[in-house]
């Protein structure tokens, strides 16, 4: 069935080698310049994306510090912002105190000062009356200066309370 042709496996031979010789020559440098030039671009590539990724991790990294660093502001400011309330709040309460103990020193002042006309007043009727009384028991006619100087003099020796 199958016969060996010497002469067949010769030529077989000679036109292989020619070939390989050919390709070698002709297409084989220009498939492994174009391999060549196709793995530098490829590698090229994956260097970029590596820096891109390097340069997106930094940038990630510093996003999330200055973010760090806007909380930690806020939560300084909500601070400072609760320690002037609580000083306000303290400082309303303190002069809200100071106010309450001013009007009622006013009050007692006022009341002191009502007191002290009340009693003058008082005296006075006080004085009146004893003067009338004075008068109507002596039937004497006294005059009215000597009857309140006595009067006067009188109320002077009483305690004041």
């Amino acid at each position: 069935m199958f016969e060996i042709n010497p002469g067949l496996i010769v030529w077989s031979v000679i036109v292989f080698i020619l070939l390989a010789i050919v390709l070698k020559r002709f297409a084989w440098k220009p498939l492994l310049a174009s391999l060549e030039k196709r793995e530098e671009h490829v590698r090229g590539s994956i260097e970029r994306a590596e820096q891109a990724k390097q340069e997106a991790e930094r940038l990630l990294e510093e996003h999330r510090k200055e973010l760090t660093r806007a909380e930690e502001q806020a939560r300084g400011i909500i601070s400072e912002g609760r320690t002037l309330a609580d000083k306000l709040k303290a400082e309303i309460v303190d002069s809200a105190h100071q106010q309450a103990r001013k009007m009622i020193d006013q009050a007692k002042a006022e009341i002191e000062r009502d007191k002290e006309v009340a009693l003058t007043q008082l005296r006075s009727e006080v004085a009146n009356l004893a003067i009338l009384a004075a008068g109507k028991i002596l039937e004497a006619n006294l005059d009215e200066a000597k009857h309140r100087k006595l009067v006067d003099d009188a109320l002077r020796q009483l305690p004041r309370n």
